[in-house]
Formats: structure tokens, C-alpha cells, sequence
């Protein structure tokens, strides 16, 4: 892997740090700004939303500027948002402050998976997202119990300097080590940003986002509530918990490191054999909630198989369309999509069902998930039916990608 895709990686952790931050500061951020907890978890959702929603409008606008030059601004602008809620006098403007960093942080992680994939060869993008996407689990893993740490010992306000003085290292480094490149060739020859619109016209694309979208959310529908889940339903101790998350964050890294060597090659069977031991894993956290050990294991299973698909789901999206930034950014705004309607979903459940009400919504989100699967094994078995294919390289590419790689050598 290129150097430069470890670099990407590094501006990815930064701006998930940022997101995950003030989940594990409620308490400090409430006091400080003297608003209640409930308004502090708006932060978290305002952050989701311009993920989702801002992200790819930001996006467009870059289309057509460098990769490189692109993710600089998208560095300013994150920093900017950062700044403002380190020094924010109320609530208005640390909310404000999470929408700037959010739309940024959705267009830069869409600006750095394209990115990835085009410094490699096509047979190799899957793992060089998954290498870019460390900077998420790594996040998970050692961004969130550090800022939690920082903001606990000098202050939620340090939290957020800490994470701009590391957004702002990535930045240097990316400056330095990220190579000039074009911008993304059009969806479509002669084609601008219509043509990179265009690829969203395709059924399939959309089915495929919605995989993704239901992948997430079925994740994150049980780890929003793992906390109090851990604490009152299974008899873990308070201080326990944070050392429990950091296990879970390892055996995500770990997952993602294996789903990206396969993600290429194998992406659909990953993808199934994911969602269905995600299912299983989330039902059996669920059956063996009271009980310490499966309740671990379960745990440690979703973590493998959860989030950690994220380098086939992008493998998926490239194949269905292009690997130009909107297409990307789309994606991580449906990934979001998945955040948003899981944790929410699971939210509205508990004061009727109880606290494992959100573990099963994530079952039967896993369920759905396969289920839009199914068009894609059996256009594959059609396939298979039809006879043998010529084993080329080139024919399994996008249209953009097969265009640029059929254009014979000049000398």
C-alpha cells in the first residue's frame, strides 16, 4: 500500500474522534454549558445529519477541483468547526460548530477513499480502503477513550483542541506525502457533473446503498445501548466498561484488516457471510444478556463482523458505479443513514420492549440486509448459467474505469 493512503487514514481519525467525542463527554459539556444531557446528544446527531445530508452537496462542489487541493480546504473547514467548539460561548454555537464538522468530515472521508482507490491497482482497492478506514477503527479504538480521558482531566474544551492540533499534523503530512493528482474522470466520456449525477439513476446502485445503509444501522441499533446493557442487564461494573469498548474496538481492527484482503475478490460472499454471523451474534448477545462470558463473545463477534464491512461495502458501491468522490461520499452518507435510524429506532423501542429491544431491531435489520443481497447472488448464478466468461480484468470494472482502462498506450 502507498504510504499516502496511511497519511488519508490518520485526517480520517481525526474527524472521527471528533465525532465520537462528545458522546463520552455528556456530562462535562452539560455542565459547562449549562444545557441538559438530551441537548448535548443532539450534538451527536446534528454531527450524523450533516454527514448524511451535507456531506455530498459539499462534495459536488469539489468535483472538479484536485483530490489533493480538495481534501486542504476540507481540512480548513473541519479545523474551522473544531475551533468554534473549543471556544463556543453557548450551545447555539457548538451546535452550529457540529454541522461545519460534519458536512467536512463526510466530503473528506468520500475525497480519501476515492483517493485510495485510484493510487492502486482495481484488484487491490478493497484493501486500500480498508487500510484508509483504520483511521475509523482507530477512532473507535483509541480516539474516543483518549479524548474522554483529556476532557475529563482538563476540560471537555481541551478535547477539542487536542483533536484540531492533530487535524492540523494531518494536514502538514497530507501536504506533504499526498501526491498532485486530477480530478476524477467523469462518470461518462465528455461528461461533467450531470454525468457523475447520472449513475444514481441505476436501481441496482440504490439497493446496493441501502445494503449498506441496513449493514450500519443494524450495527449500531445494538452498540449505541451496549453501556447501560453491559451495567444493568449483564452486572458489569461502571469502570469496567470503557476497557470492554476498547476489546470491542480491537476485534473491530482486526476485522476490518481480514475483510479488506477478501473484499475484492470475494465481495458479496463476505458481505453475506457478515451479515448472517452479525445476525447470529446479535441474537445471541440478546438470549445471553445475563450472562458475562457469551455476553463478551457475542460482543466481540459483532465487532468483527459489524462495522468492519465497510471495505466490501465500498468494493460493492465501486462495482455497482464509479469510485469518483460523490459516489463515496453518497455512500458514507447512507452508512450514516444507518447510524441515524438504528440508534433512533432503537431509542423509541426501549421504553416499550426494554433494553434489549435494540439488539433485536439490529437482527432484523441484519435479516433485511441479506435480503437485498438476493438480486445480486442471483444475477451471479444467471451468469454462471450462461456459459464461460473470457477471465479479463477489465470486463468486471465500472463503465469509467473500463473506458480509461481500454485506451490504447500512446509511445
Amino acid at each position: 500500500m502507498p504510504a499516502a493512503i496511511y497519511i488519508l487514514a490518520l485526517g480520517i481519525f481525526s474527524m472521527v474522534t471528533s465525532e465520537f467525542l462528545v458522546a463520552g463527554l455528556m456530562p462535562q459539556i452539560s455542565e459547562g454549558l449549562d444545557v441538559t444531557i438530551p441537548q448535548v446528544g443532539y450534538l451527536i446527531t446534528a454531527f450524523a445529519a450533516a454527514m448524511a445530508f451535507g456531506g455530498p452537496f459539499l462534495t459536488t462542489a469539489l468535483l472538479r477541483m484536485p483530490p489533493k487541493r480538495a481534501l486542504m480546504l476540507l481540512f480548513a473547514v473541519f479545523l474551522v468547526g473544531n475551533v468554534m467548539a473549543a471556544t463556543a460561548p453557548v450551545y447555539a454555537v457548538l451546535l452550529a460548530a457540529r454541522l461545519i464538522g460534519g458536512t467536512a468530515a463526510a466530503a473528506f472521508l468520500g475525497t480519501a477513499i476515492s483517493l485510495s482507490m485510484r493510487m492502486v491497482a482495481p484488484e487491490q482497492r478493497g484493501r486500500a480502503v480498508s487500510v484508509a478506514l483504520n483511521g475509523l477503527m482507530l477512532g473507535t479504538l483509541l480516539g474516543l477513550p483518549l479524548s474522554t480521558f483529556i476532557g475529563e482531566r482538563l476540560g471537555w474544551r481541551a478535547a477539542f483542541w487536542t483533536v484540531s492540533a492533530v487535524t492540523v499534523v494531518a494536514a502538514l503530512v497530507t501536504l506533504v506525502r499526498v501526491p498532485r493528482m486530477e480530478p476524477a474522470p467523469p462518470a461518462k466520456a465528455g461528461g461533467g457533473i450531470r454525468a457523475e449525477l447520472g449513475v444514481f439513476r441505476s436501481p441496482r446502485l440504490w439497493l446496493v446503498l441501502s445494503t449498506s445503509t441496513l449493514i450500519i444501522g443494524a450495527t449500531f441499533s445494538a452498540f449505541s445501548y451496549f453501556n447501560p446493557i453491559l451495567t444493568e442487564i449483564t452486572g458489569f461494573a461502571t469502570g469496567s466498561v470503557p476497557l470492554l469498548l476498547v476489546a470491542y474496538g480491537a476485534a473491530t481492527l482486526v476485522g476490518n484488516v481480514v475483510v479488506g484482503r477478501l473484499a475484492d475478490r470475494y465481495t458479496l460472499p463476505v458481505l453475506m457471510t457478515g451479515l448472517a454471523f452479525n445476525g447470529l451474534f446479535l441474537a445471541g448477545f440478546a438470549l445471553w444478556a445475563e450472562l458475562p462470558v457469551p455476553t463478551l463473545l457475542f460482543m466481540l463477534g459483532i465487532g468483527l463482523v459489524g462495522v468492519t464491512m465497510n471495505p466490501a461495502m465500498a468494493a460493492r458501491v465501486q462495482k455497482a458505479a464509479n469510485t469518483g468522490p460523490l459516489v463515496n461520499t453518497v455512500h458514507s452518507s447512507f452508512i450514516t443513514l444507518g447510524i441515524i435510524i438504528g440508534s433512533a429506532l432503537g431509542g423509541a423501542a426501549i421504553p416499550h420492549f426494554g433494553l434489549l429491544a435494540p439488539v433485536w431491531i439490529g437482527v432484523a435489520m441484519a435479516v433485511l440486509g441479506i435480503g437485498t443481497l438476493v438480486p445480486d447472488v442471483l444475477r451471479g448464478r444467471k451468469a454462471a448459467g450462461s456459459g464461460p466468461v473470457s477471465p479479463s480484468p477489465v470486463a468486471d470494472l465500472p463503465d469509467a474505469d473500463r473506458e480509461l482502462a481500454t485506451v490504447p498506450a500512446r509511445s
